[in-house]
Parts: C-alpha cells; structure tokens; sequence
C-alpha cells in the first residue's frame, strides 16, 4: 500500500522561531516513517514583500540547514527549493483562471498584510493563496500541515480543486489539513496573545533557533506573566503563563496537571529557569548540527539539486494531465 503524501515547507525570511519548531518541523521528521514526504522552502512565497537579494540567498541556505539539522532526513524526503521547480509557477497561472477575484478579496490574511505593508499592495498578495493551491496540488498531497492561520489557505486550496475537478473530471486530490496534537501554537513571549513570529518588532518576543543559550534564557526571564505567581493553566486570564507551559508541554511531553504539581509551591523565577533550560538542552544539538551544514555548502547544494529533480518528475506528470484536460497541446 502506497504512503500518504505531504507537501509543506516555510518562507525563507529568516531564522525560524520556536514557535516554528515546535508547531511544525519537529513534526516533519516525524512524519516521515509514515508518509512520503516533500519539504519546500518557499522562496516565491518572500516575494510579495522586498527583499535585498543577498539576504534572501543566505535566507534560502540557512533554512535548507536548519530543515536538516531539525531531523529531516534528505535521503527519506524531498527538499527542494520551490523556485527551482517551475511546475509551481506554471500551475499558479493555470489556476489563478479558476479561482475568482471575490474569494482572494476575502482572505484575511491579505486584508492584514495589505495594512501591514501599505506602500507595497502587489497583486501578488492578492494571489497568493493561489500559488499555495499551486504546491499542494502539484504534487496531489493528501495532507498539508498547517496552523490556525493556515486554514482558510487550505480551504480556498479545496475550493479551487474541487471546482477544477467538476469540470474536467478527477484530476486534483483534496488535501486535508493535518495538525499535531501537542504544540501546535507557541505565542510571543511580550505578546503572549498573538503568535511567536519571525518579524515580530517586540524586543525579546520570539525565540530563534540560533539564539545563544544566554539569549534563550535572557528572554524566558523577561517573559509576560501575571501578578499571582502559581503555575497554573488557565489560558484566559493567565495568557502568558499558559503558553510557557504550552511550550513545557511541546519539549517535555509532561501534562498541565503534572506541571503544575511540578512547580507547586514554586514561582514564577523558578518555572521560566526550567523552561529556558529545557528549550536549551532540545535546541543544542540542532544548532550544533546547523553550524556543521553552513560549513559544507556542497553538500546542501547536492540536497537542493536532487530535490528539485525529483520534484521535477512529480510536477511534470500532473502538469501533463492539466494541460491535456484544458485543451493545450503538452
């Protein structure tokens, strides 16, 4: 019985947060005894925002070596860098004609990102969400990992699919969303309302893969709380609280109930010491490993070529399949 196929992959704007690690690419090496699995570094994604041309190279690189050093093993799945294959770009333009401007008006995400970046509202915010339609379906996954503010992408995804496959027969899997059990939404230190993010402008807000064991723990300590200094669960009224023992939870496995009993009698000092030491001891052979890859550059080229060539072979087949159903002579 054939595996399953997951398609997934991050932007390549910079160092991954924890957030990132714990809601997604530890699960990815997980994942890859049970599904076949491809990883994409979304380079086509940056985009929609400018970028200087040598940061987002370096970017490219860093998350190639942070995707193997987080246990991703290129010789079980596929990385690849998305740009690389142009099935993505092509794909993008033959479903941007089935997908209507009404559905890409109403994405939140671009109503966000417009008022975010409002000196730059290109239409390729607007279309985004259908160059993400483009890397699911080209590879026909049957499971997209994704967070809570992914969802709506992956609907549209549905959406789109189902409508092609309506009128020229099956061609597209539906993809489902496929979300792990633990850790899947690590919040802002600062902010402990919204989600950890790589461009977040607090100040001590996120915790980056590369962060020196000293930074980690300089922002634990400096972590939002509460006045009442009981570890204790309650996720609206003890926000911050609540996500440092998300994150316990994400390394340690250990219930709420058992940290809570853990840290009974203990305040708050001792509980983010605890925490920024476990996020240490889970980070340290990652980065280890990460600074060993940055330093053989032809080995992570040799990754990112096959990827493409192996992404190349999928993408080619069912472009085949797309262009002889809608009328183009492949």
């Amino acid at each position: 019985m054939s595996k399953k196929v997951i398609l997934t992959g991050a932007q390549a704007t910079g160092n991954l947060t924890l957030g990132n690690y714990l809601g997604a690419i530890r699960n990815w090496g997980k994942m890859q005894e049970d599904y076949d699995c491809n990883f994409m570094i979304a380079d086509l994604h940056t985009l929609t925002v400018r970028n200087n041309p040598e940061t987002l190279r370096n970017n490219t690189l860093d998350l190639l070596a942070l995707y193997v050093a987080s246990g991703i093993d290129p010789e079980k799945s596929n990385i690849f860098i998305q740009s690389h294959v142009a099935g993505h770009s092509e794909l993008n333009w033959v479903l941007n004609c089935y997908t209507y401007v009404g559905e890409l008006s109403r994405m939140t995400q671009f109503k966000d990102k417009s008022a975010k970046h409002a000196d730059n509202i290109n239409s390729g915010l607007l279309t985004y969400p259908v160059l993400m339609a483009a890397d699911i379906l080209l590879y026909k996954a049957d499971l997209v990992p994704v967070g809570e503010d992914q969802r709506q992408h992956l609907e549209i995804t549905r959406d789109i699919a189902e409508r092609f496959n309506n009128i020229y027969g099956e061609t597209f899997r539906i993809p489902e969303g496929y979300m792990p059990k633990v850790g899947a939404r690590v919040m802002g230190l600062q902010n402990p309302r919204t989600k950890m993010s790589k461009s977040s402008s607090l100040e001590n807000d996120s915790i980056f893969l590369n962060d020196e064991p000293e930074v980690i723990l300089k922002k634990f300590k400096k972590a939002v709380t509460d006045s009442e200094n009981v570890v204790r669960y309650d996720l609206e009224n003890k926000p911050g609280i609540s996500n440092l023992m998300s994150i316990y939870t994400g390394i340690t496995g250990k219930t709420n109930e058992e940290i809570e009993k853990e840290f009974q009698g203990r305040g708050y000092g001792d509980f983010k010491v605890a925490v920024a030491n476990t996020v240490i001891e889970e980070l340290k052979p990652i980065q280890e490993k990460y600074k060993k890859l940055k330093e053989n550059p032809d080995y992570l080229e040799k990754i990112y070529r096959k990827g493409a060539e192996n992404a190349k072979v999928i993408a080619k087949a069912t472009l085949k399949e797309v262009y002889e159903k809608i009328g183009l002579i492949w």
